[in-house]
């Protein structure tokens, strides 16, 4: 009878368990847009979702236009952007609030058969634009070169085209949604060349310099390397909930000291400058 009663006891115990369970599915928020972003935001948000239990932040991609397109509509809670919400067309910056969580430089890359090292500005303007079109005109092999640009509405294209074009347009050329795929093709395509995060460099692409100065964070940090941009989370009005305890968490020492660095970001507080939307440039 006490085995029957203690069986009893112990299946009551796991209906209620299972119940609670099913109750409490635990809370979430998503953060979506910029893939530049998306490696230090998937970092920050498995380390902070591993010390709160029950609360998850979902991650994707897509480019900045989409995070602060969806973001505005109320679609998501966090829009993640390399560039300021003024600087994209439809987008009622008003209504939106910023929150500055790091900063990334973007580099060129070439397929590491391509045979420089380094690149005047105005080279890199004229191989984007078009007037360029052969490795052998500075100083490379005698290659065409093969040009891979992110897609319309992408952060990185827009922080590239302002400071590389001068605000000009790439010419016509491959476009690729996401960063990752552009390091692939151009590290298997010869004579391609793009660009991305410092966060995405692997050995497998070469980095160029830019009028002898090295894509390095010591640079950025300076303004010697112009390459780079914010990193925004944008959300519609001020935070509140688990999305405001989660941007919280961004600029904790937890995420600015350990996770920014070791992923190749930049801590704004590290900055020696600012930059404003209109690319003004003031010592801090």
């Amino acid at each position: 009878m006490r085995k029957v009663y203690r069986s009893a006891c112990l299946f009551a115990l796991t209906f209620v368990i299972a119940s609670c369970g099913k109750v409490d599915n635990g809370e979430s928020i998503n953060a979506v847009g910029s893939s530049a972003m998306q490696p230090l935001v998937e970092a920050a948000s498995e380390q902070y979702s591993s010390t709160n239990l029950g609360k998850f932040i979902n991650v994707q991609g897509g480019g900045s236009g989409t995070g602060l397109s969806q973001v505005q509509a109320g679609a998501v809670e966090i829009g993640n952007s390399d560039l300021f919400a003024e600087e994209k067309d439809g987008i009622k910056s008003e209504e939106l609030v910023d929150h500055q969580v790091a900063v990334v430089g973007l580099t060129p890359i070439v397929n590491k058969k391509v045979g420089i090292k380094d690149i005047s500005k105005e080279d890199l303007k004229k191989i984007f634009t078009g007037k360029i079109k052969n490795w052998k005109e500075v100083g490379g092999k005698d290659q065409e070169i093969v040009l891979l640009n992110r897609a319309s509405g992408s952060g990185s294209r827009h922080t590239f085209e302002q400071w590389v074009l001068d605000g000009e347009e790439s010419k016509n050329a491959q476009e690729q949604e996401s960063t990752g795929m552009v390091r692939q093709i151009v590290s298997t395509t010869p004579g391609a060349i793009s660009y991305v995060a410092f966060s995405y460099v692997t050995d497998e692409v070469a980095t160029l310099s830019v009028d002898g100065v090295k894509p390095t964070e010591e640079n950025v940090m300076k303004n010697d390397w112009f390459i780079w941009s914010y990193e925004h989370m944008y959300t519609k009005g001020e935070p509140k909930g688990l999305a405001k305890e989660f941007l919280d968490y961004m600029v904790s020492e937890d995420v600015q000291k350990e996770i920014v660095p070791q992923l190749g970001y930049i801590p704004v507080s590290e900055m020696t400058i600012d930059r404003d939307v209109k690319g003004n440039v003031k010592p801090k």
